[in-house]
């Protein structure tokens, strides 16, 4: 068969058809986990039976579903290949990684691909697993396989376009992931891919023609609910209201979400009230929808498309076509019943009146007038079956949308002004996509149908060429491709577009809104992608279980929806990001290789920030920690994988040369002394931050040693936020009572160097002298300087060479393998029992949203009454106002003037020092 098409120019993809050479099969260890499942009979019934779907569901589970059978699952070859091969002897059927939902006009697909697993089963997780009480085992009887969904789109008589796109990636055969399988795997010959749709049984002999397979068809209906309840539960910026160009987004309590009514707009269009997963009804419809729109449309317009006719739209003025309540009576209101006169009377109601021809016409008015007269009867239409069920909350789906901002403004403004503000339309982010979620998920062996939102990760990469709006070419495959392709267009002089961009929203020029601000402007050609990333999977990720009310908190602390700190913070994140590409060059060596992807790097990052300086929503409701975030997620997308690796090992040397002398000056200190010393020293190393620039002036006028030292002289009380004697009392008591001690504390640290070695690792080891257990909580994944969990063990090792708490506790907890045998000096104290740990927080970000944390961090927390979260990122940028049902400690210096005003009304170099007993809420 012949391989895929060139001529990708037409394909409206989402932002991040990317990766191919991500999709590899995962490592040994996913062989391990997925190995204990299903190897005897009665554990695959086992499955089986939990894989059932409820007692009344009236979704439909088709006989032929195929099934994933990992017994007598083994590697071949060399366990040390990056690759290496797996067999699977009894795979009987066939298993795909792909599902469709075929429409009249569009083709949706959402295909999975497997993340590498990175976990490192070595001796101290081991360790750190058992005193934790983590089971070996996953908790579910069937396994769930990290990795990626990826959402695309065709046009349906672009099929053969799609046939291509699916056979590049061998998603009919389980994806690229398969082809490591090996030649023992068993012959792919009628696979079976979940389809829904009507195109699903229009084009069954030409998938099975082209590609060999057989279309499991679903149910619809089914399938659109089920995708719809799906990212109702599961994305957290799933939803959003559109009103007179604003969106805000809608947080949905899963617990709450049932009864709704949806509204699916595709050729035509249906009303599906919600009562529960798999408990649904069609109760209305109408045959005005997106295929109206676009049928009428051609014939009055000449557009080729669905998109170029959306594009009229926003240049259009419909005051031409449309009689309004003015035309009528003489320009002024219809006060009585409460028309404006800008309100429409008539659609295309001039027209009657008027000695013209169709040629006198502009196409551009005639396209929005005939946009605002089908979208306006969706929204009515929709109330009023709202409004027969008491309903209060519709939510609007399908690809008629687009994200299209007058079509989602009159759609609201005719559910408000019908409901008189008590119903409330709102949208989805993956609009286009339900049906093909919902069959997706029929594919019960990736158990994504009980996922909550904090295993689901929404990433936005670079993914298709975009220029001025337009495609240039098919998905960026790999790494090469996308450096080529900035390369390429700066050279022409041209602009490159953030994947996506979106037209800036405007009014609706309907029931007493002006005209649209943006009008004359352009709706790029790629808009109907929408706002929609890669969700990534990622099973292990847990709420922080000591929140003291997840439903209620935000981790971001700074609002960005403020135009005058959006840009701000953008104006930062640039001025910062010379330094930053100097640094990742430098972390590869200098090579010119490393030169072409910093560039590469920096052109995309403020591509990305253009794109959100534009449409601050267009990836969902916009903090600083995702813009931080994203920093570091683009700096991984061009393969460099610690920028500051060379600096942080620098900076633990030479805090490690000095800290024996520092630990000997605490152990002469009175127990009061002590605490606050420790406590200005966690904060004096703070400092050491290369994500602010004015940290960044200081590192060029002196060492490290002299840096801290001029920090900590400064350290003067009372601190701009001070609650350290509330601290001290809880931790040394009064008037003669001694406090219980904390059973065991979490360390959220921060930086590499000075910061972890004289700051917090002094701090741990003063708990741990007091019998508290101490679990230092660690990034990841590296973000600018930051220490991370891979590192933490070698220095707490160092540092245990001086220091007999520090050594009895890193044994205990499993950080030291093979105990120490040499005397030390120092401390005569004997080792305590109680350990020192290190946990990953499961993020690669200076900070942390505690709704996504690693599975190990939720286990630590479970036994936990202390919490120390120390640095700008965890402490300030998020969750400065987070409160915790153990007692809270948040350490900072904080070395950013705007967020010292804003935050706690101070100026840089000002501390924090914040102490918040357990919450009783």
């Amino acid at each position: 068969m012949a391989g895929p098409t060139e001529d990708y120019q037409d394909i409206l993809v989402s932002n991040d058809i990317k990766h191919q050479e991500e999709d590899t099969t995962g490592k040994n260890k996913s062989l391990e986990k997925l190995a204990g499942v299903g190897g005897e009979e009665s554990q695959s019934a086992a499955a089986e039976r939990d894989m059932a779907p409820p007692a009344g569901s009236s979704i439909h589970r088709s006989g032929s579903r195929p099934q994933l059978d990992l017994s007598k699952a083994e590697i071949q070859g060399n366990f040390e290949e990056r690759d290496p091969t797996i067999l699977l002897p009894n795979q009987s059927d066939d298993i795909s990684h792909l599902a469709l939902d075929i429409g009249g006009s569009l083709i949706k697909l959402v295909y999975f691909s497997r993340h590498e697993d990175q976990w490192n089963d070595d001796k101290r997780k081991k360790t750190v697993k058992q005193r934790l009480g983590i089971s070996n085992g996953n908790r579910r009887s069937y396994p769930v396989l990290g990795g990626r969904l990826h959402f695309v789109k065709f046009e349906t008589h672009k099929i053969n376009e799609c046939l291509d796109f699916i056979y590049s990636k061998q998603l009919h055969h389980g994806g690229m992931d398969s082809l490591n399988w090996g030649s023992g795997s068993p012959s792919r010959d009628n696979a079976v891919i979940k389809a829904t749709g009507g195109g699903a049984y229009k084009f069954t002999d030409l998938f099975r023609e082209r590609l060999g397979v057989s279309l499991d068809k679903e149910d619809e209906m089914d399938c659109l609910v089920a995708g719809a309840n799906f990212l109702l539960k599961a994305i957290r910026h799933e939803a959003f209201t559109h009103m007179e160009g604003q969106k805000e987004f809608v947080q949905i309590d899963p617990n709450d979400l049932f009864p709704y009514l949806l509204v699916n707009i595709g050729s035509g269009v249906s009303m599906i009230k919600v009562d529960g997963d798999g408990k649904f009804e069609r109760v209305s419809g109408t045959n005005v929808g997106g295929g109206t729109y676009w049928g009428l449309g051609r014939l009055l317009t000449k557009c080729k498309s669905f998109d170029e006719l959306l594009e009229l739209s926003q240049r259009g003025d419909n005051r031409t076509i449309d009689m309004l309540v003015g035309d009528i009576y003489g320009g002024m209101d219809y006060s009585k019943i409460g028309l404006s006169a800008s309100t429409i009377a008539s659609s295309f109601g001039k027209t009657i009146s008027e000695n013209k021809e169709l040629k006198d016409y502009r196409p551009e008015d005639i396209s929005l007038s005939l946009l605002r007269m089908i979208s306006y009867n969706i929204g009515q239409i929709s109330y009023l079956n709202a409004l027969r069920f008491g309903l209060k909350r519709i939510f609007f789906g399908g690809f008629f949308i687009r994200g299209h901002a007058y079509t989602m403004d009159t759609i609201s403004f005719a559910v408000q002004f019908w409901s008189k503000g008590e119903a409330q339309a709102m949208f989805l982010r993956h609009e286009g996509f339900l049906g093909a979620l919902g069959a997706f998920m029929s594919y019960e062996k990736h158990g994504l149908d009980d996922l909550m939102v904090h295993q689901l990760v929404e990433r936005f990469p670079m993914g298709a060429p975009y220029s001025g709006g337009k495609i240039h070419g098919p998905p960026l495959a790999d790494l090469n491709a996308k450096i080529s392709w900035m390369e390429k267009f700066v050279r022409k002089g041209n602009e490159i577009t953030a994947p996506v961009p979106m037209a800036k929203p405007g009014t609706t020029g309907l029931g007493g809104f002006e005209v649209p601000s943006s009008k004359g402007g352009i709706l790029r050609s790629d808009a109907s992608a929408l706002n929609v990333g890669v969700l990534h999977l990622v099973p292990n990720l847990e709420v922080f279980p000591l929140l003291a009310d997840p439903k209620m908190y935000e981790p971001n602390t700074v609002d960005l929806s403020d135009h005058g700190e959006l840009e701000y913070w953008f104006t930062v994140l640039l001025e910062h990001l010379p330094d930053l590409v100097d640094k990742a060059v430098a972390s590869e060596g200098g090579t010119d290789d490393a030169k072409r992807r910093g560039d590469a790097f920096a052109r995309a990052f403020s591509a990305h920030l253009a794109r959100l300086m534009e449409e601050p929503a267009a990836y969902g409701k916009l903090g600083l920690a995702n813009l931080l975030e994203l920093r570091e997620e683009c700096l991984r997308e061009f393969q460099f994988v610690d920028a500051y690796r060379s600096i942080k090992q620098r900076e633990n040397e030479a805090s490690l040369a000095v800290l024996p002398d520092l630990l000997m000056e605490l152990d002469n200190m009175s127990e009061e002394t002590r605490l606050l010393t420790l406590i200005e020293g966690v904060l004096a190393a703070n400092i050491f931050d290369w994500g602010s620039r004015a940290c960044v002036d200081l590192y060029h006028k002196g060492t490290i040693i002299e840096i801290y030292r001029m920090s900590r002289n400064k350290m003067q009380r009372p601190w701009r936020v001070d609650d350290f004697d509330a601290f001290k009392e809880r931790m040394l008591g009064s008037g003669g009572k001694k406090p219980r001690p904390h059973k065991r504390a979490l360390l959220f640290v921060d930086n590499s160097g000075a910061d972890i070695v004289l700051g917090m690792l002094p701090l741990a080891r003063e708990l741990l002298r007091r019998g508290t257990e101490v679990v230092l909580v660690a990034n990841s994944l590296p973000a600018l300087n930051d220490i991370t969990a891979m590192e933490l063990p070698d220095i707490v090792a160092e540092a245990a060479k001086h220091c007999n708490i520090l050594r009895g506790a890193a044994e205990a907890g499993g950080l030291i393998v093979d105990a120490m045998t040499n005397s030390l000096d120092g401390s005569k104290e004997s080792s305590p029992s109680v350990p020192l740990m290190v946990v990953e927080n499961g993020c690669g970000s200076p900070c942390i949203d505690l709704r996504q944390v690693s599975s190990e961090l939720a286990a630590a927390a479970k036994d936990a009454d202390l919490i120390i979260l120390e640095g700008m990122g965890r402490a300030l940028h998020t969750n400065f106002n987070a409160r915790f049902k153990g007692d809270a400690l948040k350490l900072a210096m904080v070395k950013n003037q705007r967020l010292a005003e804003k935050l706690i009304k101070g100026k840089i170099y000002d501390c924090v020092c914040r102490y918040e007993p357990a919450s009783t809420s």
